[in-house]
């Protein structure tokens, strides 16, 4: 049976600090939902009611366009382990980017990865819990490397690969991804 919550109180805050994936859902007004995986620590509760995560590259950038054209995000977390639950956290999201406004205070919140693109940050106005049964339980193998070790190789690269496939979503979306005088921060982690 589901409920719903107006906050992250400790216990969720535990659970989420648990979980070494998440689910991040957006839509535009028009077009693709969006539902993308998420992992290798880059989620952060920053307040009750706020929380923010660190984007790194990947092969398109839905998320910033949606959240671009309307703030709407989910995140949905999971329990594989014996005790089942499924946690979603409902919020408006900004986009913070290297150079802006506190983007100093939010990436001092994370591991310093190669293929930082932005960060996102949401208010959260209500959580909902639900009961998992459906849910396998698994364990976790390992953590992959491989994001890693292709971000590293691209260089100063990085900047061209985000100008080919990131500045646009699927449905033409712009994600307003600020790419100039982005040299060298992707490629220090």
């Amino acid at each position: 049976m589901s409920r719903f919550y107006d906050k992250i109180d400790q216990s969720f805050s535990e659970f989420i600090d648990r979980r070494k994936m998440f689910l991040v859902a957006t839509a535009p007004l028009n077009g693709r939902v969006n539902v993308s995986p998420k992992g290798m620590d880059t989620f952060r509760i920053v307040s009750h009611n706020r929380v923010a995560y660190l984007d790194v590259t990947g092969s398109g950038n839905e998320t910033a366009a949606h959240v671009s054209e309307n703030g709407r995000i989910t995140f949905m977390f999971m329990s594989f382990g014996k005790q089942p639950m499924i946690l979603r956290l409902y919020g408006v999201a900004t986009i913070v980017q290297p150079g802006e406004e506190n983007w100093d205070e939010f990436y001092a919140l994370f591991p310093k990865l190669p293929g930082v693109r932005q960060i996102f940050v949401a208010d959260i106005s209500s959580l909902q819990t639900s009961c998992g049964f459906g849910i396998p339980e698994y364990e976790l193998k390992k953590e992959r490397s491989t994001l890693n070790q292709w971000a590293r190789a691209q260089g100063e690269g990085m900047v061209d690969y985000w100008a080919d496939h990131n500045l646009e979503s699927i449905d033409g979306l712009p994600t307003k991804l600020k790419i100039e005088g982005r040299e060298g921060l992707e490629t220090d982690a």
